[in-house]
Parts: structure tokens; C-alpha cells; sequence
């Protein structure tokens, strides 16, 4: 498994990723009419814009296929005082969750908020998704909720935080 950086030419595979995971992960929690409104070429254009950032991280398999990706920066929101960073998302395949690989992409979003200056770092995850176990296991501490709507549907997102030091 190679983790790098993501070139301009990933955008496509991306995009892919970032659908398909969404379609996977949130079934049964997000409203299937929303999740059928998800189309590549719209998140190939959103990750077009991100790339250029130097801030989003793949992991390409041996086949050289993008199969996850993670990204993250400043924090957004400005409502989580003393969390200057943000790991603004993280996806697998559902076929390559659970070895390991979403672990060395928060590490390397991690290396590269410290690069800027930011040792700490917040997430926000719909309550529901199994991924909250990763967060916590990570060390992420549970800070609050937030709530969401998603596709006519009220949501509760969890905000977990770190210190990066």
C-alpha cells in the first residue's frame, strides 16, 4: 500500500471513492433518495479544487487504484477554541477498512497540519457511523454533537478532538 500525496490526475479516482464509501458506510443511515443524488463527475470537480491545497492523502494498492483518502487543514468553524486543525474527511473502500490504512492517513494529515503549525484537531462524524469506534481508538476525544440535516433527515454529528503534540 503506497500513501502520498494526490496529484490533479487522482481527481477521477477520488471522487470514486468518496461516492462509493458514502454509499456503502452511510446505507441504512442516510436516506437512500439522498445517497442516489451522489454523482462522481460533482465530488470530481469538489476534489479538482482540493488538490491544488497540498492537503489531501491517498492510498493506492498494489494495482496502483486509489482505494482511500483523507484529507484536512485549518479548522473551519471557529466554535472549537484551542482545535486549530481539521481533519475534514477520511473514506476507504469498504474492502480496504479495518487493515490498517485509514490509521497511516490520519497519521500523514496529521504530519502535515504540524508542517503548518496546528497541533490540534477536531472531526465531526455522524453519530451512526461506524467509524466513531476508529476515531476513539485513534485517541479522539468525544467534545460535543452537532446537528445536520442530510437529504430531509435530522442527523447528530459527534466532534471528537486531539492534541497533536
Amino acid at each position: 500500500m503506497i500513501i502520498r500525496k494526490a496529484k490533479m490526475e487522482d481527481a477521477e479516482e477520488i471522487a470514486k471513492v468518496h461516492v462509493d464509501s458514502w454509499r456503502t458506510t452511510y446505507k441504512g443511515i442516510v436516506p437512500d433518495s439522498y445517497l442516489e443524488t451522489l454523482h462522481y463527475e460533482k465530488r470530481e470537480e469538489i476534489w479538482r479544487t482540493a488538490i491544488p491545497t497540498g492537503n489531501v492523502f491517498v492510498a493506492e494498492n498494489e494495482e496502483g487504484r486509489i482505494v482511500g483518502f483523507a484529507n484536512g487543514g485549518k479548522e473551519r468553524s471557529g466554535q472549537y477554541p484551542g482545535y486549530d486543525g481539521e481533519l475534514y474527511a477520511i473514506y476507504l473502500l469498504e474492502a480496504y477498512q479495518g487493515k490498517g490504512i485509514g490509521s497511516t492517513l490520519v497519521k500523514k494529515v496529521i504530519e502535515y497540519l504540524k508542517e503548518k503549525g496546528i497541533n490540534s484537531m477536531i472531526i465531526l462524524a455522524l453519530e451512526d457511523n461506524p467509524a466513531c469506534t476508529f476515531y476513539e481508538t485513534l485517541g479522539g476525544k468525544r467534545m460535543g454533537t452537532e446537528e445536520l440535516e442530510i437529504g430531509g433527515k435530522e442527523f447528530t454529528e459527534v466532534v471528537y478532538g486531539w492534541r497533536l503534540e
